[in-house]
């Protein structure tokens, strides 16, 4: 019997089978290697119309509450703790913005305020319902890399 032809297409069979939801990388097997996350955490391309939606919702990522961007409707409130991502396309590959969204302690230190939205590595004083998940799903990270990566100037 070979062993090797047999595991791959186990392998295969069980990918066919397994549900979309299942093909994430975990938050905690993330690697953030050379201020980098290279490959997707996910095995669905980022959607950026998804993305932008992701960007401002006030209830996930809320990215405009501390970023400005020019490309998002000039009603809604648009923060300056962190720089504005006009143009952010141009100056940061991808594989660095999906590391910033999913830790962003990890690439900046400690000290930053942005918290990390693909991580389990929290710190203190979680409230209890959020104890064990994260504030953005793969996906959504993804999406908003893919949103993120529209934003040139």
């Amino acid at each position: 019997m070979n062993w090797g032809k047999t595991v791959t297409g186990l392998s295969a069979a069980m990918l066919v089978c397994m549900p979309a939801a299942m093909a994430e990388v975990a938050p905690g097997d993330v690697k953030i290697e050379d201020l980098k996350v290279a490959a997707a955490i996910t095995d669905q391309a980022g959607n950026p119309e998804e993305g932008a939606k992701a960007f401002k919702d006030t209830k996930g990522g809320n990215c405009l509450a501390c970023h400005a961007n020019k490309a998002m409707p000039k009603d809604l409130f648009q923060g300056n703790v962190g720089p504005a991502l006009d143009g952010v396309a141009g100056r940061y590959e991808p594989a660095l913005l999906r590391a910033i969204l999913v830790n962003s302690k990890a690439v900046f230190g400690p000290q930053t305020v942005m918290p990390g939205f693909y991580t389990l590595d929290v710190g203190k004083n979680v409230r209890e319902e959020s104890v064990g998940k994260t504030v953005l799903t793969a996906q959504q990270v993804e999406d908003i890399v893919a949103y993120l990566g529209t934003l040139k100037e």
